[in-house]
This record gives structure tokens, C-alpha cells and sequence, in this order.
């Protein structure tokens, strides 16, 4: 099913904070739409970007300042998922051909002011040709004809649209969806949505949206004998295991209306949002049954402390402990990567890492290729216990690289995750 996707715009006085709340409140992409942009402040955007798409999972669609196929390129290097213009194709529409050809259409989105284009149906057929893979249309208030003429260009041309509005309410931007046939909405950047809100405005009126829907039915699941189920909360990312409460089915349910772990709390005899009154929500990832169907694991993203205590989990108490080896690679490298930024931070006398920051990238770039080529050789031993030595030395080095030049593990693991 191809879902209306709805988008909210960042602002520009905390994007990367919005960025968050929104990545967890179940928008399905985020724009960062900066309209005064120049050629002066992308680099300045860029590292803000750079920034939202290392700690959010929903694609990103950067807007402002392009006007050649360098931004373009530096804009989808930052992490932006498509890129898109206003003013360079009124200039030469020859920029969407050449972007197209060389990004791919799928990528690329372009601006038509209906509020200044004379003839927007013409000339989004000329950005289809020339291709563009969307079209975004924006307009002023004055346009009384707005939804017709969005619904017009949908139809003539063909290409995915999106469109803006200026709506608060969720019932109306659920109309302004339904009114245009437009795929995606973008919602203004002056107000902080509901984003599920919103959704289930849109399932009221038969659009399709990305809501959370339970493939079991709550009456299919083994209740204790006051109805409730014990419910085990993960972090998605660590996989550590945060708390445990209990759910009757309207606290499921409203989980799932809302993306938000709601919980029944036996001693108040009511239900509860996790984070209602200290703000440490629990948005949902995945809910999963185990085998028997009595006990749901939820993996969310938590919102600050877990505990009531202020601990990251309520299983901070050890009872029994025997020791045992649970090094987690990653953990290995993150952990590494956070020793070597510190030294470039905080540099210590006599330090190896100091050494080469002091040395400069050249030095930086001479070590590494010299322990590849030590890995090269150390392969051809018959002794395979010299390669682990290497690859070791190699890896650090590479790490040194990494934040010699501002890129971290979690860049890296997210490019080798897109390639599957």
C-alpha cells in the first residue's frame, strides 16, 4: 500500500532537537527548509544535517541555497535523502537534467510557486521531462484556488507532489491531503505536531497513512486473572532491557493510537503514559508476542531515565554475578573512537594519537596506507595470528582518520547498512 506521508518542517531555532521528536513521533521524513539560505550558509547547514541524519532514522529532505550540482552533491553527502530547488531551474532548467543524470530523478525535488508561475501545469511537465522525480508546491494565502490547481498539476503531470499547509488542525490537513491527491504534506515549521494525531485524522476519511496496526487482536493474548499482560521494554538501539510493566487492552490500544508506551498501573488502578509527568516518553518502535502469547517485548527509543530512580534501567540491582566475557564489538569501537576524540580534545603529553593530530592529516594518511600494506604482508604469512596484530593497527589508525575528519561509527555503519 503506498501511504500519504506527512512531514514536518524544522525550524531553524532548535532543528536538531525537533529532529528527535519528531524521528520518534512518527514522522515518516523531516524537512530542513532553511528559505534564506545563500551560497555563504550551506556548509553552515550542512554540518546541521550532518548532525540530524547521524541520530535519526526517517530520511531527511534539505532545501535552501542550491544553485549548482555541488550543493546538491554536498547536501545528499551530509545525509539528506533528496534534495530540493526553487530558484536554479527558473534560471536554467538544464541543472534538473544534468542533476537527474547524475543523482538520479528519485532524488530530486523541485519548487513550483504557484503564487508566481503563470502556467504551474506547463511548467512541471518541463521539470518532468527534464527529471525531476517530485514536485513541491508552495503558494500565498490570497490563492483561493490552491487545492484545484494542486489537484490539477497531480493529474496533468503526473510526478508525486507535495504540498504545504498552514493548518494546525488535524482534521483539515487531513482535507488538504484528501482535496490534492498529493503524496506527502509539510507541515509549517512555526508549531510542534502531533504527528499520529494527525494520522488517525487521516484514517478517519479513508487515507492511507503509516499507523501502527496490531496483527493480533488484544482478546487473542493470555491475560492474567485481572486482564492485564506483563510487558517488557527494550532500548532499539542497545538492546538493553529498561523496564517491565503492565497492559490491560485499552492501555494497548492506546499505545498503539498513539506511539507512545501506555501502561496500566496496578497500584493507581488507572492507565499511564510512560514520561506523562517528567517528560521521558517512550515512543514505539516494535511491539513483538512471545510464543505463548503472554508476554509482549516493546522496543523504543526512551526519552531520558527509564527508572523512576533516575537509573537508565530498573535493572540496576545485582542479585547474583558471575564473571564473563560480554564485549560487544561495536561497544569495542565506539569506545575506542570516543578515547581518541578525547585526546584530540583534550590533549595528553607524550600521547601517540596527540602525535599524529600534531602532525596533521598527511602523517595521518602515511600510517594508514603503511598498515594496510602491513596487512598485505602479514597475509601471506603462513601464521595467521599476525593478521589479527595488523588489522588492529589498521583499525586504529583508520579511527584517528575518522575523527580527524569529523566521521563517526555510527556514518559508517549507516552507508554499510544501505548497501544490503
Amino acid at each position: 500500500m503506498e501511504y500519504k506521508k506527512i512531514i514536518p518542517c524544522l525550524s531553524m531555532d532548535n532543528p536538531i532537537e525537533e529532529a528527535l521528536y519528531y524521528n520518534d513521533a512518527g514522522a515518516d521524513e523531516i524537512a530542513f527548509f532553511d528559505s534564506t539560505c545563500t551560497r555563504d550558509d550551506i556548509d553552515k547547514n550542512i554540518a546541521i544535517i550532518k548532525e540530524i541524519t547521524r541520530q535519526v532514522d526517517v530520511p531527511l529532505i534539505a532545501c535552501g541555497g542550491v544553485k549548482r550540482l555541488e550543493d546538491i552533491k554536498k547536501l545528499l553527502y551530509a545525509g539528506a535523502s533528496k534534495v530540493c530547488m526553487k530558484r536554479a531551474p527558473l534560471e536554467d532548467i538544464n541543472i534538473v537534467r544534468e542533476a537527474a543524470d547524475r543523482f538520479g530523478s528519485e532524488r530530486l525535488i523541485v519548487t513550483i510557486d504557484l503564487s508566481s508561475c503563470d502556467n504551474p501545469v506547463e511548467y512541471g511537465k518541463a521539470l518532468k521531462k527534464a527529471g525531476a522525480g517530485e514536485l513541491f508546491l508552495v503558494h500565498s494565502k490570497e490563492l483561493d484556488n490552491y487545492l484545484e490547481v494542486a489537484k490539477n498539476i497531480r493529474k496533468e503531470v503526473g510526478l508525486p507532489i507535495a504540498t504545504t499547509t498552514d493548518s494546525t488542525d488535524s482534521a483539515e490537513i487531513a482535507d488538504v491531503i484528501d482535496k490534492t491527491k498529493c503524496e506527502r504534506v509539510c507541515l509549517g515549521a512555526s508549531n510542534k505536531f502531533d504527528i499520529m494525531e494527525i494520522k488517525q485524522a487521516c484514517k478517519v476519511i479513508g487515507i492511507p497513512v503509516n499507523l501502527f496496526e496490531s496483527s493480533l487482536d488484544f482478546k487473542e493474548f493470555k491475560l492474567d486473572d485481572k486482564g492485564l499482560i506483563p510487558v517488557i521494554a527494550q532500548h532499539y538501539k542497545t538492546g538493553e532491557v529498561l523496564m517491565m510493566a503492565y497492559m490491560n487492552e485499552e492501555a494497548y490500544n492506546q499505545t498503539i493510537r498513539s506511539g507512545r508506551m501506555t501502561y496500566f498501573s496496578r497500584s493507581r488502578n488507572s492507565l499511564w503514559t510512560k514520561g506523562e509527568t517528567s517528560g521521558h516518553f517512550q515512543f514505539v518502535k516494535s511491539l513483538s508476542i512471545d510464543c505463548d502469547k503472554d508476554t509482549i517485548l516493546a522496543k523504543v527509543s526512551q526519552i531520558g531515565a527509564a527508572c523512576h530512580t533516575g537509573s537508565p534501567t530498573c535493572f540496576f540491582t545485582d542479585l547474583v554475578k558471575k564473571d564473563y566475557n560480554d564485549t560487544n564489538p561495536l561497544k569495542v569501537f565506539m569506545e575506542e573512537y570516543d578515547i581518541i576524540l578525547d585526546r584530540k580534545k583534550n590533549p595528553k603529553e607524550g600521547s601517540y594519537t596527540n602525535y599524529l593530530f600534531d602532525k596533521g592529516i598527511d602523517k595521518i594518511l602515511k600510517k594508514l596506507g603503511e598498515e594496510a600494506t602491513e596487512i598485505v604482508i602479514a597475509a601471506k604469512n603462513p601464521d595467521p595470528e599476525e593478521i589479527k596484530y595488523e588489522i588492529s593497527d589498521f583499525l586504529y589508525h583508520a579511527m584517528v582518520l575518522m575523527v580527524e575528519r569529523g566521521v563517526t561509527w555510527d556514518d559508517v555503519i549507516k552507508e554499510l547498512a544501505d548497501r544490503r
